[in-house]
């Protein structure tokens, strides 16, 4: 079996999917640039290079020395506000950087591309349970610079019958390693259970509700909240999907349930064993109202049975991670992979 690049392997998502490859006992590398990733959170026996996907040169060497027939593509810039205050940003770390890579894998002949997208793509959707034909609207640049790569995938797998991809849109992605060796360690996160566990354990004043107006029953937004390991699962399907042969496709990941922020607070509440501070604060540019998953093609065409889908455990798993301080176990320099 081909071994399987993660770029942005440093970062929340991308570490848990290099957990998940190695209990399949699969063969990873990591290329992240480090600007949000953290090399402690990349196992000792995974190799990581620094650098960036942008950088052709570098990414062609990296998919010929290390015999790479798949790449997970998790690399890039997430925060929906900040896209709108800096949607220049976006094109070039999201849309432009993945048509380097997309490029540069064409050229080296890898013919499988699993692809980190959003379900911010759908912007503010005209139903409340949303499908992979639900028409896609971005109301931020984030959603944008997402679809635009989900849109290069789509035209060069139509222009090379012998790449294939999968681009999985993730809902709102929570929680940690159930085991503790992985979380959220990303500088200025907005992930609203982050902020809340921060706020539970007094590294926060107070959690920040943003917007208290919408039309959804106690006026805030409304979300699907999937585990992060489960997700990372998702991963694994999608990658034996395509060495089995399977087709391109296009996947909602969540589990088809909403909760709002406020019940979000609550369920870190009951977790805590106290009450959050909470304040209530003007809305956020760029937010959607509800989004919530219907991931039945996922279930149904990859075989996908989440193992974690529970408001409460995500949210436990994600207050023992922050409870750690977000560190994991330091490994002793001489078992660390060396950064090429």
């Amino acid at each position: 079996m081909d071994t399987v690049l993660v770029t942005g392997g440093a970062g929340y998502i991308g570490s848990h999917a290099v957990l998940a490859l190695r209990a399949a006992g699969r063969a990873a590398v990591v290329l992240d640039d480090l600007s949000t990733g953290d090399r402690k959170l990349v196992p000792a026996d995974v190799p990581l290079i620094v650098g960036d996907i942008a950088d052709g040169e570098q990414t062609a060497s990296l998919l010929h020395d290390y015999h790479i027939g798949t790449v997970m593509h998790f690399a890039g810039s997430i925060i929906v506000p900040e896209s709108v205050a800096d949607p220049l940003k976006y094109y070039r770390n999201n849309t432009a950087a993945s048509r380097n890579l997309i490029e540069t894998c064409i050229k080296a002949g890898v013919g499988h591309f699993i692809f980190s997208s959003t379900a911010a793509i759908y912007g503010n959707p005209p139903t409340r349970i949303v499908t992979e034909q639900t028409p896609t609207a971005p109301i931020s640049p984030y959603g944008w610079s997402k679809l635009m790569t989900e849109q290069m995938l789509a035209d060069v797998a139509a222009a090379h019958p012998a790449f294939r991809y999968i681009a999985l849109r993730y809902f709102n992605v929570a929680g940690a390693d159930p085991d503790g060796r992985a979380g959220q360690v990303t500088p200025n996160a907005t992930h609203l259970i982050k902020l809340a566990c921060e706020t539970a354990l007094g590294r926060r004043e107070a959690l920040n509700i943003f917007g208290s107006d919408y039309p959804t029953p106690d006026g805030t937004c409304i979300r699907d909240y999937i585990h992060v390991s489960d997700l990372a699962d998702a991963h694994i399907c999608a990658l034996d999907h395509l060495e089995k042969g399977g087709d391109s496709l296009v996947l909602n990941c969540g589990y088809g349930r909403g909760y709002s922020v406020r019940q979000v607070a609550e369920a870190v509440d009951r977790a805590a064993g106290k009450p959050l501070r909470k304040l209530e604060a003007p809305r956020r540019a760029g937010d959607p109202i509800e989004l919530v998953a219907d991931s039945t093609r996922l279930r149904d065409l990859l075989g996908w049975h989440p193992r974690l889908d529970d408001l409460d455990l995500i949210v436990r798993h994600a207050l023992e991670w922050e409870e750690r301080k977000g560190v994991p176990v330091q490994i002793p320099a001489c078992f660390r992979a060396l950064a090429i």
